[in-house]
């Protein structure tokens, strides 16, 4: 009889550890680079080969894209059906791998598993709904297990569930294991990190201790302060235009006179629509584009028309002081923006010190540009780097239209 073998990843000792140790839902809040993925992928395909299904729920599908290769690689010699589309590989054994993003956290409803693996479980905005609503009852068949990795990301509904563990609640177990604790990472290297930046962010890090505000340079308590009922009905006094890079959106978001969100739309589309939408939206108003790489030509395509678009390039320097400005604004509360999908990427966003300054972007497989555009309407709005009456520049200018273009 033909045996077909394949390599599951070894475990290092602190991994298994975590594996010894376990039981039925356990919680990892690890610094970076533990290993915390690797050790999930073996607990997936180890249920899987043994001929039961297990649920694997990742942040977005993007996150989720390098788990599912690195799976279909190491199960190829036992793969029955592999479906892409349906994110679901069928192995000789019986055993079922299922991939799910939580953009839905309905996913995986109505399916049954014998373990469930929720990978970046820290960065989930609606992990407490995608674990009590979805993922918890479709283990009652098997009496499943479920594990929870991630590095924390303030004290969120993931540090919940770890401090279940901590307290000893039945059947919960939470480790808190460090860079370090992987024999394979460079001790050199973290003494560096150690040096060169602040306690609240090694300790998140590389400790896996979380910080009051999980690195995010708003303060998650300012954002939801900062919230209000809906767009402003007040006319704009200047815009934010953040363009569109390979799967990311245009979005462009417009204050009032008090710092309030009176327009904020996003779509992705060709250079063509786009350039129309943003001409049409910001018309005489003073505006404030990026214009890094791909978006310098298209900025002073669209600046022939409204000479008011002016063009800002992104380096590290410039993005720390844009975001360090609309930290301050929305700290002091002078900035005001509906709940909704602004709210989300404020809240995910988060600053990184390295060596050459401080890094700002969103995590991994999420989205920022709605921050960006907020930041460069705030900016437009408070440098007043026009000699513009915006009072004069605001009268509609019918010769636009956003149909026809510019007439």
């Amino acid at each position: 009889m033909l045996v077909k073998r394949i390599r599951i990843p070894e475990l290092h000792a602190g991994q298994q550890r975590i594996v010894d140790e376990a039981l039925r839902f356990n919680v990892l809040e690890c610094g970076r680079r533990f290993g915390k993925t690797t050790l999930g992928l073996n607990l997936a395909i180890e249920t899987a080969v043994s001929g039961k299904p297990a649920g694997w729920f990742a942040p977005t599908y993007k996150t989720m894209a390098d788990q599912w290769r690195d799976t279909e690689k190491i199960v190829a010699p036992i793969i029955a059906q592999s479906n892409k589309v349906e994110q679901q590989m069928r192995l000789i054994s019986g055993g079922v791998l299922d991939f799910w993003s939580l953009d839905n956290p309905d996913s995986g409803r109505g399916r049954k598993y014998a373990r469930i693996v929720i990978d970046e479980a820290s960065i989930i905005r609606d992990l407490q709904h995608a674990w009590q609503q979805t993922i918890r009852p479709t283990l009652t068949d098997f009496k499943g297990d479920a594990w929870f990795l991630g590095t924390p990301k303030g004290r969120n509904y993931f540090h919940q569930l770890f401090a279940k563990g901590e307290s000893g609640d039945a059947g919960w177990k939470s480790w808190r294991l460090g860079t370090v604790d992987n024999p394979y990472m460079s001790v050199s290297e973290v003494a560096d990190a150690r040096r060169d930046l602040p306690q609240h962010v090694f300790d998140q890090e590389y400790l896996g201790i979380p910080a009051d505000d999980g690195g995010n340079p708003f303060g998650l308590d300012a954002i939801r302060r900062c919230i209000c009922e809906g767009l402003s009905t007040a006319p704009p006094v200047a815009f934010g235009v953040d363009l569109a890079k390979s799967q990311d959106w245009t979005v462009v978001c417009g204050l009032d006179d008090d710092g309030r969100v009176c327009h904020l739309e996003r779509w992705q589309s060709d250079w063509g629509l786009t350039r129309s939408k943003v001409l049409g939206t910001v018309n005489g108003w003073p505006a404030l584009a990026d214009s890094t790489g791909v978006g310098d030509p298209i900025v002073e395509d669209m600046q022939r028309v409204r000479p008011n678009v002016q063009g800002f390039k992104f380096t590290s320097q410039s993005k720390q002081q844009l975001m360090e400005g609309l930290a301050a604004g929305i700290q002091r509360q002078e900035v005001r923006f509906p709940d909704g999908w602004l709210v989300t990427e404020l809240e995910s966003f988060e600053y990184e010190y390295t060596r050459t300054g401080v890094k700002y972007e969103a995590p991994q497989g999420l989205h920022d540009d709605g921050v960006c555009a907020l930041a460069l309407a705030w900016a437009c709005k408070n440098a007043n780097p026009y000699t513009y009456d915006v009072r004069m520049l605001g009268a509609v200018d019918d010769r636009f239209n956003d149909d026809r273009g510019w007439q």
